[in-house]
């Protein structure tokens, strides 16, 4: 069976795939992972996946104590040094970062589950992707880059940094496509304005975005406004997380929900955040992301958390033909935000923000204590040319009452006078009392 023929296998011959995967999972855990060992405390992991449940979830607090405690990959290294051939991290967004090893068989699974994600988005053998994402030790800058090699396309490294010499390159290029954070168009404008006069985004040519890394995908507001901005598509196309799998879900070219392409080597459960008690994997249900390895050597998880909250849109074959689950993210479980007992995450606030032509689209959250909140407190860029008002700003705070169901008080604040970011922006910003 050839990696292609992975993402249209039909769910039974699927569920015996995922079963014999787990069963050899299983037996490779028991000989080699000290860490599950100690963990489960004498609890034998189920024989049947369904009855994962029964084990205690793993959390990334866990995690990050076993490398401290063992550096610098944590006693869940289950492979032995001599088989480790690369050391990444992780971004380190969501607190300190961590080291992430790959055997040789890890190394090429994770770039041939990754290569589904970009034929998915679109991307073809003809096609030439200028990658710019970080490439010092961070998982989705070198082992992205190999996922866009294993579909067949031909890759520019360009990386991080020098956005200007990026923009030349661009000019001088033909380029199909670019692989970027979401964030990352925001700082080629900016570049552009300043020192490129009279160059448009539309002149670089660009047909296709692979982004990543960044909820507001999900936002059609923010789909638009690249879109309309730059002449190309957008496609959520690098959904991942490095401690799991880089890159193992995706858009595909005709459903903008997310493509469950992992499905062959991950087993996914969704369970409530705070409770921890499990929902059904059903079309339409939501809640946190669990992931179980079903066949990785170096280090292997079983139900680890993500953070990540999600929405099942759909379970059936998609219109490409592919049968694997689809859903949407709604967000970071440790961003949301409690306003009088409404849950609130930071990609919704852009929902709102991106529908306005006079704001540049940037925003920053920023909350004082841990909370629960009376209102959001929103700083959101005007775009050039545009002047503040009163009535702009009452529009805006009555439109993100109407959408997220809370109060918020939005200041309006100058062009280009937030931040830009090359890799992931932090919209959320929690500031002590």
């Amino acid at each position: 069976m050839n990696n292609t023929e992975i993402e249209y296998l039909p769910d039974a011959q699927l569920a015996k795939l995922r079963q014999r995967r787990w069963q050899s999972q299983r037996n490779y855990l028991l000989k080699n992972s000290e860490f599950f060992a100690e963990f489960w405390d004498g609890l034998l992991p189920p024989q049947q996946l369904e009855d994962l449940p029964e084990l205690p979830l793993c959390e990334k607090v866990m995690l990050r104590k076993s490398q401290a405690e063992d550096p610098p990959f944590g006693d869940y290294l289950a492979a032995s040094d001599e088989q480790v051939i690369r050391l990444h991290r992780t971004s380190g967004s969501t607190g300190n970062a961590m080291n992430v090893a790959l055997t040789k068989f890890d190394a090429e699974q994770t770039a041939q589950v990754g290569a589904r994600s970009h034929r998915a988005a679109g991307i073809k053998p003809s096609d030439r992707v200028i990658h710019c994402l970080n490439y010092q030790m961070w998982m989705g800058g070198f082992t992205d880059h190999l996922c866009v090699e294993a579909c067949g396309a031909t890759v520019i490294p360009f990386g991080v940094g020098n956005t200007r010499l990026l923009i030349q390159t661009l000019l001088e290029i033909k380029v199909d496509a670019i692989q970027c954070t979401p964030s990352y168009p925001a700082v080629l404008e900016q570049t552009l304005h300043e020192h490129f006069p009279g160059v448009k985004p539309l002149d670089l040519n660009l047909k296709l975005g692979l982004f990543g890394g960044e909820a507001a995908l999900d936002q059609q507001s923010f789909r638009n406004r690249i879109e309309e901005t730059w002449g190309l598509k957008v496609r959520n196309a690098n959904y991942g997380m490095a401690d799991v799998y880089c890159n193992f879900a995706s858009q595909c070219e005709l459903n903008q929900d997310l493509h469950f392409l992992g499905h062959d080597v991950l087993y996914g459960e969704l369970i409530h955040p705070e409770t921890q008690e499990p929902i059904p994997w059903e079309e339409g249900n939501s809640g946190e992301l669990v992931l179980t390895h079903l066949s990785r050597l170096a280090q292997p998880l079983v139900r680890f958390r993500t953070n990540d909250a999600i929405v099942i849109s759909g379970t059936g074959p998609c219109v490409c033909g592919r049968t694997t689950t689809r859903f949407r993210v709604l967000g970071r479980t440790d961003d949301m935000i409690i306003v009088r007992a409404v849950n609130v995450y930071p990609a919704a606030v852009y929902g709102v923000i991106g529908e306005f032509i006079q704001l540049s689209g940037e925003y920053r959250i920023r909350m004082k204590g841990k909370g629960p909140y009376d209102r959001l407190n929103v700083e959101a860029e005007l775009a050039p040319g545009i002047e503040p008002s009163d009535t702009l700003k009452e529009q805006v705070e009555n439109a993100m009452q109407f959408r997220t169901r809370a109060s918020a008080r939005v200041t309006l604040v100058p062009a280009y006078s937030l931040p830009r970011t090359e890799g992931k922006t932090k919209r959320l910003i929690r500031e002590e009392e």
